[in-house]
């Protein structure tokens, strides 16, 4: 049938030119598989993780320490980042592998050490460790941790593991924990040293965040809107740390019992004496700490406000990492966290000069939204945004990403001096990227 408009002839389209246009998705019973698919950034598992879990358990994950000035600006930081890209450079080929602690890596990533992880999701660091062996790069197990470190080794033989280690006051237990990794065949020892004592999470504390999760009237409301996190708590092995005693309290109250304030370097020399294989210092924050720690003997630092969960107000690890490199001399690796939710911002990392990034609240938005496979997608997205940066930049390799292809921006203060003095006065706190 035709017709005449006011532009020309008009005519009805033919079924076959209708059917090349309209091509709905294929339908996915799977809901963790359909979840993981329709993610096109990490920001889109966010929102899914938001609603898939009860307000405690992903403000855990989401929530940093006091007003969370060091979780915004950290986050800001890398957003204030340049890039100068060069051209004529001929990347038909890009090579995303890294070198970390002198073993091949496909990413310049490691899935960072995060504690409670069951509570996020039910198969917890197993599915995490089995995203990270295959997709090529290192799992840290936390101590506090909710899979041992036996069954994440028995389960996941060919992932890189790591594990992370806090120093409690009982040495012995430190000890026992230290020759369980060792055993278990673990490549590398984190030692975490920027938790003197527990800081101040305030999300936690007004949630009433316990291990096990506690029903009282506001959780069960909570709850009830998200059954299927019940159930699977409910009907799964027992929810608790598996390096610890069972215990009932709030993870603030756990980490201010177990965490030892007299640490100094003599422990860091005893650990150094006991752990044969690589040792990994996490949490350091000034040059001046990162020279006496390589000169201890560690074979990396990790640049780390812990997220922004410990020390309110702490430098943000990206605008430091010039200067710590800078006074190294590369006497160790140097690895960098923090608010790295793509691709982009790892590259902006490794140009600056670090050897790699570790990714923690981005792998457990994934876990949240889509269990194992939505820490798949996590890994896969990040290898996309790494070699497309990569590509854009004219860096055919990770040596090719080089200082003069960044620029880090003023610190966000400069930016807009009133901005943190409004919020402080206001009573609210700046959000998360």
């Amino acid at each position: 049938m035709r017709w005449t408009g006011l532009d020309g002839p008009r005519r009805l389209p033919r079924a076959a030119e209708l059917s090349d246009l309209l091509r709905p998705r294929p339908l996915v019973l799977d809901g963790d598989r359909r979840r993981a698919a329709r993610a096109a950034g990490v920001e889109d598992l966010r929102a899914m993780a938001r609603r898939r879990v009860p307000r405690a358990v992903f403000d855990y994950v989401e929530g940093g320490a006091e007003s969370e000035r060091s979780l915004a600006r950290a986050r800001e930081d890398l957003d204030s980042v340049q890039f100068v890209a060069r051209v004529l450079r001929g990347v038909s080929a890009v090579d995303t592998r890294a070198t970390i602690l002198g073993a091949p890596s496909a990413l310049p990533i490691v899935f960072a050490p995060t504690g409670f992880t069951r509570v996020l999701h039910h198969e917890g660091e197993l599915a995490t460790a089995r995203a990270a062996g295959a997709a090529g790069v290192p799992f840290a197990l936390s101590t506090m941790g909710t899979c041992s470190v036996e069954d994440v080794a028995e389960i996941i033989p060919g992932c890189r593991r790591w594990f992370q280690l806090y120093l409690w006051s009982d040495r012995g237990r430190s000890r026992e924990l230290v020759d369980r990794a060792d055993a278990a065949g673990y490549e590398a020892l984190v030692l975490t040293v920027d938790t003197p004592v527990a800081g101040r999470r305030l999300r936690d504390a007004r949630n009433g965040m316990t291990l096990p999760p506690s029903l009282g009237p506001r959780t069960f409301i909570d709850g009830a809107r998200h059954p299927h996190w019940w159930i699977d708590l409910l009907t799964t092995r027992a929810l608790n740390f598996a390096s610890l005693n069972s215990w009932q309290g709030t993870v603030a109250e756990l980490a201010a019992t177990l965490f030892d304030p007299a640490v100094d370097f003599e422990d860091l020399a005893w650990l150094r004496e006991q752990w044969p294989g690589k040792l990994v210092v996490k949490g350091v924050q000034s040059a001046e700490d990162a020279v006496r720690i390589a000169s201890a003997g560690a074979d990396a630092i990790v640049l780390s406000n812990h997220g922004g969960r410990q020390l309110d107000r702490s430098v943000t690890p990206i605008r430091q990492l010039p200067e710590v490199l800078d006074r190294l001399e590369g006497r160790c690796e140097v690895f960098v966290d923090g608010a790295f939710t793509s691709g982009a911002d790892v590259v902006a990392a490794l140009a600056l000069g670090a050897d790699a990034v570790l990714v923690g609240r981005a792998y457990l938005y994934g876990l949240m939204a889509a269990g194992e496979l939505g820490v798949r997608r996590v890994a896969a997205l990040f290898e996309e945004e790494i070699t497309t940066t990569m590509t854009l930049l004219g860096a055919r390799s990770i040596a090719e990403l080089t200082p003069d292809l960044v620029r880090l921006g003023p610190a966000p203060e400069a930016r807009n001096p009133r901005r943190w003095a409004d919020l402080a006065e206001a009573g609210l706190s700046m959000p998360p990227g």
